[in-house]
């Protein structure tokens, strides 16, 4: 067996059985004929979907980020805050350790999944790999574990309940964005990055088709 050959190859996660990988056609995937279970399916048709979904994910994202979560009234007294706000107040109250957890997993990891993300779907759209290809992918990979949106949403809405019966809880845009987020997020961790390298294998870097097509019209 050739490397090439090794490459064009798929086991099944059930019963480790060995098929060659071949395209498929939209919607439509492929099975083990011997357990039945699911081997990998056509990512073609999902391409546009997740591309629109990530960046939507981003918008939402930046809204959540610039605008308070919660305002909160007792006794008079009103205050709100965002998770930048909220990050600052931990780090101010000598938490530097769980600010920075914070930080990472609500902030940072997220944006930069995001982020790198779209920077290798578009690129794919338009019918090139984009430099740096499998070094994104494997980043993506890395910091996806940690980035914790749905578990941040889940703690916020467990306070909020608790705090209803010693202040009046006012929701702001940034909740309802982080709502928003944790649902769009559902959908892009769904996806499999590495599916990607099926795409990127039929592909070139930016401008090899245009040499191809070029050589072909001068011959």
């Amino acid at each position: 067996m050739n490397a090439n050959e090794s490459d064009d190859l798929i086991a099944c996660h059930e019963c480790d059985a060995l098929f060659h990988k071949r395209a498929l056609p939209r919607r439509t995937s492929a099975k083990c004929p011997r357990c039945g279970s699911l081997l990998y399916r056509s990512i073609s048709s999902n391409l546009d979907k997740i591309s629109a979904m990530t960046l939507a994910a981003l918008f939402t994202f930046l809204i959540a980020q610039g605008f308070p979560i919660v305002e909160l009234e007792a006794n008079g007294l009103t205050s709100e805050t965002t998770l930048i706000g909220a990050i600052l107040a931990l780090w101010n109250e000598q938490m530097e350790i769980m600010a920075v957890l914070v930080f990472c997993s609500t902030i940072l990891f997220p944006l930069c999944e995001l982020v790198a993300l779209l920077y290798v779907l578009l690129p794919l759209r338009s019918g090139y790999v984009p430099p740096g290809f499998n070094a994104i992918l494997r980043g993506i990979q890395l910091v996806r574990p940690w980035g914790m949106i749905e578990v941040f949403m889940l703690g916020v809405l467990v306070t909020l309940v608790k705090m209803v019966s010693i202040a009046r809880v006012i929701p702001e845009a940034a909740l309802f964005a982080f709502g928003a987020l944790t649902l769009m997020f559902a959908v892009v961790v769904s996806f499999d990055p590495r599916a990607l390298w099926d795409i990127a294998a039929r592909l070139g870097p930016r401008g090899s088709k245009r040499v191809t097509t070029t050589a072909r019209q001068k011959s």
